[in-house]
């Protein structure tokens, strides 16, 4: 077997740019140089790790010199954990990087013609705007520097937080995290005190072993707070922190756990039990209420989520008269919002329990003018389908990350609506989507919005008019 060929060292190159996915980029050579951490501006030596046909991913070892665009971290675990990767980019910086991000995708990706893009709508806070957090029990703490140079014995290697970028096994402790508002912090130190108190094994995600293994906490606008406890086994300590969590934060909307043996985490095919209160809490926009449980799909930033179905119902532009199909509606969030303005409103979703979340919304916001689906979206979306539920004047499709199968965006151009409004999370997916669908329809207005300060993640609404 041949010697592996050694990746060079690229001395003082100054980062240019940010790219997809939020990485910094550079050029030495006329080659695109990838870069994590960085910031345009930066000069630092770079040690390239994988080189490809016609591009270089690289990590800084030293700088040289730091861009006047950044800005001092305000949180301990930075660089650590994955949650917050932008804190060292000022916000405005931010929202530059972002809005390009989408005027990039859909210039050389879709290669459409776009109008002027509308400036993004930053958030409102940008810390603490986050409804649902997931943190993770583990055996295998990630040590920080001083930890791991110290040849001192250690108490325990358990930890309760977020993990390591790229490391499915290696979890970051967290002491205060900036994301979610209180009780999440309170909820989740008491939670790893007592575990550690009580002698509980934390999970070892290599081997499947160990009793705690996940703790969920969703929040609202008012005030309501889920917590979701996930455990290995069913045994009488389980129970027991149960009731000491209740006890200690008596004024918890839902508490509720579940027993998960598999080797993933997904609860979606388990059964989630109310230890005490609601198994649900609701999320109020404008003068609508929706419930949300504990396998609800709803927008994870309810401060810009009102902002996005707005701009959502702005682009349909209904009067009133139209049947309005909403493709992925998850729990109706949408298709409840625009039901005033419409005729009638038709929802396809994949996830049965969300489908009845979202006539539950309906129900509960006294609007009879919806319809529910649950099934595989390029199964159910069909001729068929059309003609039993009417053709659509409008289109609003909010897919996965993914985006649509090419069997749902075929039936879209088949069945011809005048007007499609495309919400993604994914601006390179979305331009994909929209490069298929502009032999018929013209891109006349995008509007991008911040949902996930502090990271690359953008949101984009596309207004897509018939020609």
């Amino acid at each position: 077997m041949g010697r592996r060929k050694k990746l060079p060292l690229l001395e003082e190159v100054t980062i240019e740019n940010i790219g997809a996915e939020g990485k910094s980029l550079a050029r030495v050579d006329n080659m695109v140089v990838f870069v994590k951490e960085a910031v345009p501006g930066d000069v630092a030596d770079l040690q390239v790790f994988r080189k490809k046909g016609r591009y270089m991913e690289a990590r800084v070892v030293k700088y040289h010199r730091l861009s006047d665009q950044r800005t001092d971290p305000f949180c301990d675990h930075f660089g650590v954990c994955g949650g917050c990767k932008w804190q060292h980019l000022p916000y405005d910086r931010q929202l530059h990087y972002k809005e390009q991000q989408v005027v990039d995708a859909f210039r050389h990706i879709a290669g459409v013609e776009i109008p002027q893009s509308m400036p993004i709508l930053a958030s409102d806070p940008t810390t603490l705007y986050r409804n649902k957090l997931e943190y993770t029990f583990s055996n295998h703490r990630w040590l920080l520097d001083h930890e791991a140079a110290s040849d001192a014995p250690r108490e325990h290697t358990n930890a309760l937080g977020l993990h390591v970028p790229g490391r499915f096994d290696k979890v970051v402790d967290l002491e205060t995290c900036y994301l979610q508002g209180d009780p999440t912090n309170q909820v989740r130190n008491y939670l790893r005190e007592l575990a550690l108190e009580m002698g509980l094994t934390f999970y070892d995600h290599r081997t499947n072993e160990g009793l705690m293994r996940n703790l969920i906490i969703r929040n609202s606008t008012l005030g309501e707070v889920m917590v979701i406890l996930s455990v290995q086994f069913d045994v009488p300590e389980v129970y027991e922190v149960l009731e000491a969590v209740k006890n200690k934060f008596p004024d918890l909307t839902s508490l509720m756990y579940v027993i998960n043996p598999k080797k993933n985490e997904t609860l979606y095919d388990q059964e989630i039990i109310v230890y005490s209160g609601r198994d649900h809490i609701f999320e109020q926009l404008e003068d609508l209420k929706f419930k949300i449980g504990p396998k609800s799909f709803f927008q994870t930033n309810s401060y810009q989520a009102l902002k996005l179905y707005q701009v959502t119902r702005e682009f349909a532009g209904l009067t009133g008269n139209e049947i309005l199909y909403d493709l992925y509606t998850g729990t109706g969030t949408i298709a409840n919002f625009m039901a005033g303005g419409a005729s009638r409103v038709v929802g396809i979703e994949s996830v049965p329990e969300s489908i009845e979340d979202a006539k539950v919304n309906s129900t509960l916001n006294g609007i009879e003018n919806t319809s529910f689906f649950a099934g595989d979206m390029k199964e159910i979306f069909t001729d068929s389908f059309i003609r039993e539920n009417g053709k659509p004047d409008v289109i609003i499709t909010d897919p996965p990350r993914a985006g649509m199968h090419a069997k749902v965006v075929e039936q879209i151009l088949k069945i011809a609506p005048r007007r499609i409004v495309y919400v993604s999370c994914n601006p390179a997916t979305q331009a994909r989507d929209v490069e298929l669908l502009a032999r018929t329809y013209k891109v006349t207005s995008i509007q991008p919005v911040d949902m996930f300060p502090h990271t690359h993640h953008v949101e984009n609404v596309a207004l897509l008019d018939a020609r």
